[in-house]
Parts: C-alpha cells; structure tokens; sequence
C-alpha cells in the first residue's frame, strides 16, 4: 500500500471494496461481518483507525501490536470464521498516525461469520438469509460456467432439431462461406459446442447450452423448473398489467416471441443512419431481450422480465456477477456469462460480439428518447432505457416548442418579413452547445449532439437564415454569436 493510493482511497471513500473502521484498544466485532463480506464477494481492503468520513484517527502505539495479533487469532479460529482465512494485517503510518490495513482477497469459498453469511452490497455488510440469494452465492463462486454442465440422459430426441435448419439458414445469410452450410446435424452440434465432454469426470452428452437453446419445453422445465421469462405491458393499469406474455420456450423461439411483444407496443420512430432507414425500436429490444436470454444464470430461481411502462422499460435477469454497479461505454470490460449461448446466437445473427450491446444501448436510446440508458451489473442484471412517445430525433419540426413570439419580432431587420418558426431539437442542441462554447466545430457538434456532420451544417444555415445565428471571423480561428432571443 503505497502513500498515493492510501491517499486516493481515503478521498473515494467507502464503496464495494473499502471499509473503514475505527478502532482503539481492540477490534469491533462488525469488522469480522466485513472481512466475510468481502471474502464472499470480490474482495477489498480494511483501514483500521480511521473514520467512516476518511478522517485519520489512527490506534493508539500500544495497542496495534496486539489489535494485529487478536486479528490473526480471530480470522483463524472456526467458530468466528468459517471457512478460516489466513489474512496479515499491515501497519501503516499517515501523517504521524499509526493505522492497520488489511487487504482481503477474494475467495472460491462461501464464508461464515458467526454462522451466519455476509455478503457487500455498496458500502455495507448484509445479512444473507434467502435460499436464493445463498444458492446465487454458491453460484458465483463456481470456476465453470453453468452452460457447459453436462447431462448424460438427455438425447437428440429431448432436442428440437427442427429449428437446426433454420439457424443453418440465419448463419449462411449472415456468411455466405459459414460451415454450418454443409455440417451434418450432429456435426453441428458437436461444432457449437452444444455436445461435450469433461475431461475430469469422462461424461460426455449433451451440456444445459444446448437443452436452453434447443430443448423441448418439457425437458427444459424438467432441468431448470423456473425458468422463464414474463413479458409485460403496463401503461394504464399500473397495479397489475395491460398485456402480458409468459415464454417458457428454447431460447432461439422466445427471442422471436418476445421481440413480437416489443413490435406489438412500441413505436417505431423514422430515423436515418448514413441515408438508411434505421428501426431504433427493434435495435435497442434486441439488445435489450439478447442480453436477457443469453447473459442470464438459468440456475436461479428468478424469474426474468421485459417490463414496459409509460415512461420506460426494462429487462430484469439473474446474473452470475462480477462486478457490481452501472455499466457505461468508458468503464465497459465485458466478459462472458454463458460463451456457448453467446456464441450461437451471434452465429445466427441475433447478437453481435460481445461489449457491443452496451455501446448500440447508449446510441440507439439517446435517439430514441433522447435520453441514455442505465445498465447495471449485480446478482440482478438490469437494463433500463427511457421512453418518451413526443420525442423524434429526425423530426423537421418539434409540436408544442415554439420559439415564442414571431422570430421577426426578436431579431429585427435580419430575417426580413416576420414569420413563424418552431425551433427543433436538433437545433436547440446546437445552440445550446454554441451557447457553452463559440468556437467548437461542426465535426464536434456532430459528435456531441449524435447526428451527421452534413444536418449539423444544414442545421447551422438554417439557423442564419433566420438570424439566429451569426459566423465572425475565418472557417477555421472564426467563432459563432447566438441572439439570446431564441430562449
């Protein structure tokens, strides 16, 4: 522990993987509660001697020297801490002040303080008591991804290969060269990595990849009896629902239904992309209902959701964690939860490479509602993206959002003969973003505001036409003046 980064985690402060603990002549008990907390989720680091604010206090000289050796004690003994962990506490001195640090790592066991288990949630310690919230511990602590268990007694007949000819289809028009054109079923399978083996044990067969995207649906409930997926519409009746879906199918069949569900109560707004007719809508719910079938834990009792509302929707699933807290395109480190279910379904066009996802999210949904999305990684996996049906990125003219009076009025002899005029929202960002910074460039409007280059200059002419707008100066050192009017 250098100085710096003492220094810099004083400053973050308490989080996921910080605590700090006062301490005196001895040791509180609830830092045992955080020692198992942290064993049991990703790890972290203690200070001892210091306040929850990040203020020094430091232990008394005489005292660390026996607070170290009681921790030692402690974290060793099996009635506190089981399993027991082997921890060194390190002294440190900061400003004068003598502290304790103990870094904890994380661990492949599930620990116990006291019999009972912990595990961080933020910047505290709770209290583990459900059978499923124990069982997606137990869950997140496997070396082996769930998909590739194998089970010996599920046969071709238990599969639907029917729906074979169909994604061979989908993965040749997706490359004209793919594979799979001229594999045999079983060659297929085997190929997808749907059939396998485990060199620890010698089983071969069929693994839970293959019985989620093509098993019969009395098989998958027989081997996952949660597993499903509710879609639900409510816009008016808030209490209960106004449409509702319940899909308890192999995954390639409830991607297709619960993407009708999207089509059937979300508008699909005009937009243009390099001159192409773009559907937002049906971008963002691929994203959005992909990562909820393929990303999920199919282990856990909980139930995963598509849930559409007035002002949002959102999808829900069990997550096998490794990480916890909101996801964005600058702290994006993707890793797979299930590389076989991904990688079939890329295969057949339903999914792109992984970390994708986020990036379309964020794009698709500010030109969807002009709004971003939230994406937030914990044991419950959540997407969320706002909705608003008066937005439209593309529209010439935004209803109810007048400039005001007549323009001709506000800007005098510029813009000749007085007329109306409704500002856009393309333009109001524009101008707003001149308003911050005179100088900034074309290319940087277009990037900022999330639109071509060519609308930001149509955008900026029109915006002189009618004396809104104003250029001094040269193309390049020249700078932008905004009648304050337009407001």
């Amino acid at each position: 522990m250098t100085e710096e980064r003492l220094i810099s985690l004083l400053e973050i402060g308490e989080n996921t993987a910080v605590e700090f603990k006062r301490c005196g002549n001895g040791i509180e008990s609830d830092t045992y509660e955080t020692v198992c907390s942290f064993l049991n989720r990703f790890g972290g680091d203690i200070f001892l001697g210091v306040r929850d604010d990040g203020t020094v206090e430091g232990i008394p000289e005489q005292a660390v020297r026996d607070n170290m050796k009681n921790f030692v004690k402690m974290v060793n003994n099996p009635d506190i801490i089981s399993p027991t962990i082997y921890l060194v506490p390190e002294k440190i001195i900061f400003e004068g002040k003598s502290i304790i640090y103990i870094h904890i790592p994380p661990s492949s066991e599930v620990h116990r303080y006291k019999k009972v288990i912990y595990d961080r949630v933020d910047d505290a310690d709770v209290r583990v008591t459900s059978t499923s919230q124990i069982a997606a511990m137990y869950i997140r602590k496997q070396n082996i991804f769930t998909e590739k268990k194998i089970y010996p007694y599920v046969k071709e007949e238990h599969l639907r290969l029917d729906l074979l000819p169909l994604c061979r289809r989908r993965a040749v028009n997706k490359r004209q060269d793919h594979p799979w054109k001229d594999m045999t079923d079983e060659a297929l399978l085997k190929s997808a990595g749907l059939f396998s083996e485990d060199f620890s044990t010698g089983e071969k067969g069929f693994n839970l990849a293959a019985v989620m995207l093509l098993g019969k649906d009395d098989v998958i409930q027989s081997i996952c009896p949660a597993y499903r997926t509710d879609a639900i519409l409510r816009k008016v009746n808030k209490d209960r629902y106004d449409d509702r879906e319940i899909v308890k199918t192999n995954l390639i069949e409830s991607y297709e239904a619960l993407m009708a569900f999207a089509k059937k109560h979300l508008w699909d707004k005009f937009y243009l992309e390099d001159s192409l007719n773009v559907s937002l809508r049906d971008n963002i719910a691929r994203e959005m209902l992909t990562n909820m079938l393929i990303h999920r834990e199919f282990t856990s009792p909980f139930i995963a959701k598509f849930i559409i509302e007035e002002n949002q929707m959102y999808v829900e699933n069990a997550c096998r964690a490794l990480r916890i807290g909101e996801i964005t395109p600058e702290n994006l480190s993707p890793v797979p939860k299930n590389p076989l279910i991904a990688a079939f379904f890329n295969q057949i066009g339903n999914a792109d490479e992984l970390g994708s996802g986020t990036r379309n999210l964020y794009k698709y949904s500010k030109r969807y509602s002009g709004k971003n999305p939230s994406i937030i990684e914990g044991d419950i996996f959540e997407i969320i993206v706002p909705l608003d049906d008066a937005y439209s990125f593309d529209a010439e003219y935004m209803p109810n959002d007048k400039v005001g009076d007549r323009v001709g009025d506000k800007v005098g002899d510029k813009v000749g003969e007085p007329d109306f005029y409704q500002l856009t929202e393309n333009q109001r960002r524009i101008l707003s973003s001149l308003e911050q910074n005179p100088r900034v460039s074309a290319a940087h409007l277009a990037e900022e505001i999330g639109i071509s280059s060519r609308k930001v200059e149509n955008n900026l002419k029109k915006l002189k036409e009618i004396g809104l707008l104003q250029r001094h100066g040269s193309p390049r050192k020249g700078y932008w003046s905004i009648n304050q009017g337009w407001r």
